[in-house]
């Protein structure tokens, strides 16, 4: 005969089965004490850093008077060299990898003569391209006229997605062609439906779409990375905190968020394709007091994340257990 408290039970267990496959108790992450092997070389305070995973190094944005703003790592935490010439204050910063080359793209949120732009350069710093007018805020009627360019991300063909509004006029998302033309561009600034406060990081999935960290309105937007359309967004784990940064891991099953006032990475689990839904938070790496965790790379070789602290004035690398 049926047994209903047998059924309650089995039913118990399968359900704690699958959400323990999600709720993962045990760390996924530990520090690497050893990276870099001389810390003495952050300077100023550390806003951004990115992995080139092709060719193993790692590039750090800081600021401050008289400091190079850009340190350029080993990924085993060897100080290479560093560069200075035309960043003034580094906020974003990226590694787009071609077949015949890389390239290290930063946003630069300063307010003098090469502020308000979003610039490439060769890894060993000179400059290639620049995006917007240096020096000029801009509004948000013009595509390629930044106020204060937060983060951008560019795929492997080149196309590119700028979150630009670190606190400026404009806050909003565009994508660009690959020759800098403007493919779609959505947000305004507001708490609705695609609009933004504040957004602060940008990243692209294994799927097609491409994930906004919305800092002022304590979520993430997800959108649609051929249409720009809003597919969804994710406010549920962020009621303590914004989320400063989103990336991925590599194998696209979490994605990280570094939440600065509480200074937290948390690690979400990522929807496959299909609806977003809500957001489950897995586990989280718990940061000392006052560190600010501000971005965060992710090595997509060897899975390991790079935080660039505000408050500690250091980046850490955390390795997959």
């Amino acid at each position: 005969e049926f047994d209903y408290y047998m059924f309650i039970l089995y039913f118990q267990v399968l359900k704690a089965e699958y959400f323990s496959s999600w709720r993962r108790e045990q760390p996924m992450y530990k520090l690497d004490i050893g990276w870099p092997k001389t810390p003495e070389h952050f300077t100023g305070q550390t806003y951004c850093v990115a992995v080139d995973s092709l060719h193993g190094l790692v590039y750090v944005g800081q600021r401050g008077d008289n400091v190079p703003k850009v340190l350029v790592f080993s990924e085993e935490g060897y100080f290479l060299h560093a560069w200075n010439d035309t960043v003034e204050m580094p906020h974003g910063i990226f590694v787009w990898n071609t077949a015949t080359g890389s390239s290290v793209w930063i946003t630069d949120v300063g307010t003098g003569k090469y502020g308000h732009t979003v610039k490439q350069y060769s890894p060993l710093g000179k400059l290639t391209q620049v995006l917007g007018t240096p020096g000029n805020a801009g509004s948000s009627l013009i595509p390629l006229q930044f106020d204060q360019p937060a983060e951008i991300f560019v795929e492997e063909t080149g196309e590119i997605y700028v979150v630009d509004g670190d606190g400026g006029m404009n806050n909003r998302l565009l994508k660009l062609s690959d020759d800098y033309k403007e493919i779609w561009l959505t947000g305004t600034n507001g708490s609705g439906i695609g609009q933004f406060k504040i957004p602060h990081s940008v990243t692209v999935d294994a799927f097609g779409r491409v994930w906004v960290a919305d800092r002022g309105n304590k979520r993430i937007q997800v959108f649609d990375k051929v249409t720009g359309e809003w597919l969804g967004s994710w406010s549920g784990c962020f009621s303590e905190d914004g989320p400063y940064s989103v990336r991925f891991t590599a194998d696209y099953k979490y994605l990280i968020v570094a939440q600065l006032n509480i200074n937290r990475l948390a690690i979400l689990a990522a929807p496959p394709v299909g609806s977003i839904g809500d957001c489950v938070m897995v586990h989280s790496v718990q940061l000392a007091e006052e560190t600010k965790p501000h971005l965060v790379d992710v090595d997509m070789r060897t899975g390991a994340i790079y935080v660039a602290e505000i408050g500690a004035q250091q980046v850490q690398k955390y390795v997959p257990l």
